[in-house]
C-alpha cells in the first residue's frame, strides 16, 4: 500500500524541538504563573508543534513535526529483545517489506526523543497521539553509548528519561522510516558489536551506518568574545560553561542567570536557563567526558547542568543534562547538585 509523505512544518531548522511544556512550577512542584519565571513553560523555545501533529495512515503514523513515519503499534515485536536482536528484527521487517516498505530502521536517540512530550507521563507522549501498545518502559535506540560501546542509549516511555543499558539486556523497539529535515544527526560515525568492539557499519542498521539527521556545519561553533554561537541551532552559549564554581539548586540557577543579566555581562546579551532540548542539542554521541564535539571552544565544563524544564513525572524535580555521559536525567529542585550554563537567542 502506498503511503503519502508527512508534510514538513514551515520553519527554518533550529536543530531542536519545543519540549511541549506549557506550565510552570515552583520548587515544591505546584503550578504557578509563568510570567517572569524564566522557565521552559514561559519561553517555549524550539520548533513549534503543528496541529494536528500526527496523522495515522493504516499501520503507520506520520509525524508532521519531524517528517518521520512510525509504526502505529509501538510494540511490534510483542516481547523485549536484546539490542542486536532488535536490529535484526528490523532487518527482517525490511526483507518482508512490512507495511509495503523496506527502509525501516531502529531510531537513533534524537529520532526516538522527538516523540517525547515533557508535559505528559505514562506515557510521555503528546496528548491525543494515535499510537497503540505503548510499553511503559525502556525502548532501544540504534545509538551506542560512547562512554561504553557495550551499552546503547534507550528511552523510558513512562517518564522520558534517557540513559544507556547493556546490549545483552532485553528492551522494546519502535521502528521508524523517513529522513527528518529538522533533527540533527547524533554525531555517531562508528558501529560496535554487543561487546563494544568496533566493526564495519555495512548492513548493521546502527546509527553509525545510517547517520540520519541534519549535517553539522563546519566549523560548528563561532567564538565571539565571551559567548559562542552554535551554527547548527543558532543558539548562543556562554563560553565559560558555568556561572559558579559551586553547584546550586534549581531556584538558585535562575537567580544566577538574573544576576548575569543585571550585570550586563556575557557580551551584554539577555541570557536564560536553557530548556532540556537546548542542552541536549550540544551533545555529540561519538564522544564523552564531556559529550561535546571535539575541539569545542568552551571552558570550565562541568558534569551536570540544570535545565528550565520541570519533570512532569515528579514536578518537584527538574530535568538536567549529565554531560560527562550525554545522558538526560532529573534532580530534586531544592538540592544544590548541578551547575548553570546560560543560553541566549540574541
Amino acid at each position: 500500500m502506498e503511503h503519502k509523505q508527512a508534510r514538513q512544518v514551515d520553519h527554518a531548522p533550529h536543530g531542536f524541538l519545543q519540549t511541549g511544556q506549557r506550565n510552570c512550577y515552583d520548587m515544591a512542584g505546584e503550578i504557578i504563573s509563568c510570567a517572569e519565571t524564566g522557565q521552559d513553560g514561559e519561553y517555549r523555545r524550539g520548533l513549534s508543534w503543528p496541529e494536528p501533529r500526527f496523522e495515522a495512515v493504516s499501520d503507520i503514523v506520520l509525524d508532521h513535526l519531524t517528517g518521520l513515519a512510525w509504526t502505529t503499534n509501538a510494540n511490534l515485536a510483542e516481547f523485549p529483545l536484546m539490542w542486536q536482536e532488535a536490529l535484526e528484527f528490523i532487518l527482517d521487517m525490511n526483507r518482508r517489506k512490512t507495511y509495503g516498505f523496506s527502509d525501516w530502521r531502529l531510531p537513533n536517540r534524537r529520532e526516538l526523543r522527538s516523540l517525547v512530550s515533557y508535559e505528559t507521563r505514562r506515557p510521555a507522549l503528546p496528548q491525543g497521539h494515535p499510537f497503540s501498545n505503548i510499553f511503559l518502559g525502556w525502548y532501544w535506540t540504534s545509538t551506542s553509548a560512547a562512554i561504553n560501546p557495550a551499552y546503547a542509549w534507550y528511552i523510558h516511555m513512562e517518564g522520558a528519561r534517557l540513559f544507556y543499558g547493556r546490549k545483552d539486556q532485553y528492551f522494546l523497539l519502535w521502528p521508524v522510516r523517513g529522513r527528518s529535515t529538522v533533527l540533527p544527526a547524533t554525531g555517531q560515525r562508528i558501529c560496535y558489536d554487543s561487546a563494544g568492539v568496533e566493526l564495519p557499519c555495512g548492513n548493521t542498521g546502527q546509527d553509525g551506518e545510517t547517520t540520519m539527521g541534519l549535517t553539522w556545519p563546519s566549523p560548528r561553533f563561532e567564538v565571539l568574545d565571551y559567548s559562542v554561537i552554535d551554527r547548527l541551532t543558532g543558539l548562543r552559549w556562554l563560553r565559560k560553561a558555568s556561572l559558579s564554581e559551586e553547584a546550586t539548586s534549581w531556584p538558585g540557577s535562575f537567580d544566577l542567570v538574573e544576576q548575569l543579566n543585571g550585570n550586563r555581562a556575557g557580551d551584554g546579551l539577555h541570557w536564560r536557563l536553557p530548556c532540556i532540548n537546548e542542552l541536549e542539542s550540544l551533545v555529540d554521541c561519538s564522544t564523552h567526558s564531556p559529550a561535546l564535539p571535539p575541539g569545542h571552544p568552551f571552558t570550565d565544563v562541568k558534569d551536570v547542568y540544570w535545565s528550565s524544564t520541570t519533570s512532569f513525572f515528579e514536578t518537584d524535580w527538574a530535568w538536567a543534562l549529565y554531560l560527562t555521559k550525554g545522558a538526560l536525567g532529573v534532580g530534586i529542585k531544592k538540592e544544590k547538585n548541578f551547575f548553570v550554563w546560560p543560553v541566549s537567542d540574541e
